[in-house]
């Protein structure tokens, strides 16, 4: 059992590394990583007015903004995970190698988490920053740091999903920005409201389809 297991996950760690290596060897990973700490600095210490409020605190500035940019950067990132194979007609050639289906997809979800993993761990200068200004709460910065990794591991499910359902990249981008908006705004009053009077009352369901928002557990 323990033999079995071991293979399972070297297989795992094999696809995985075929899938990063091909993010590093095209400009996908460079691109996102420096787009994301652009847009984080931006929004960190421009937008969300970090000096203004003078706190020593990354809840409102920093990851406030995080749902909004993972929107459109991680779905950039996942587009091509399945729908590449296809393109290129690569996927016969995976799944014939010695691997289970979930293998190759937990191998690919791995390799595209630790992309994005990567682009949030290059933002550690804004804590060094934050600590140097002030006495910030560690603990509750690392919890953030957390969240927002599992937020961005829950976005980049939907977006395998979308790209298993398309052989166009462009498309399963689309899809996958569509129902993450959703997830976005399916919390706020606006939507509920709508929600609320087409359904004519049922409010059960109507909390029910709340608690999909990611905002609300983010």
């Amino acid at each position: 059992m323990n033999s079995n297991c071991c293979i399972a996950w070297r297989n795992v760690a094999t696809v995985a590394k075929r899938e990063l290596y091909s993010y590093f060897l095209s400009p996908v990973a460079y691109v996102f990583v420096v787009i994301f700490l652009a847009l984080t600095g931006f929004f960190t210490f421009m937008a969300g007015g970090f000096f203004e409020r003078g706190e020593t605190s990354l809840s409102w500035p920093f990851f406030s903004w995080h749902p909004w940019l993972y929107l459109f950067l991680v779905p950039a990132v996942g587009m091509r995970l399945w729908a590449e194979e296809h393109r290129l007609g690569t996927m016969e050639l995976l799944l014939t190698m010695p691997i289970t289906p979930w293998q190759a997809i937990v191998g690919k979800f791995l390799a595209s988490w630790a992309v994005l993993a990567l682009a949030l761990g290059l933002t550690f200068p804004i804590v060094l920053s934050v600590a140097f200004l002030g006495d910030p709460d560690l603990g509750a910065i690392a919890c953030g740091y957390c969240g927002s990794l599992l937020l961005a591991g829950g976005y980049l499910a939907v977006t395998c999903m979308t790209s298993a359902m398309t052989r166009n990249q462009v498309i399963s981008f689309i899809i996958a920005v569509v129902v993450l908006l959703f997830l976005i705004l399916a919390g706020f009053p606006v939507v509920t409201d709508i929600i609320q009077k087409l359904l004519r009352g049922g409010s059960g369901l109507v909390d029910f389809i709340a608690s999909f928002s990611v905002m609300t557990h983010f």
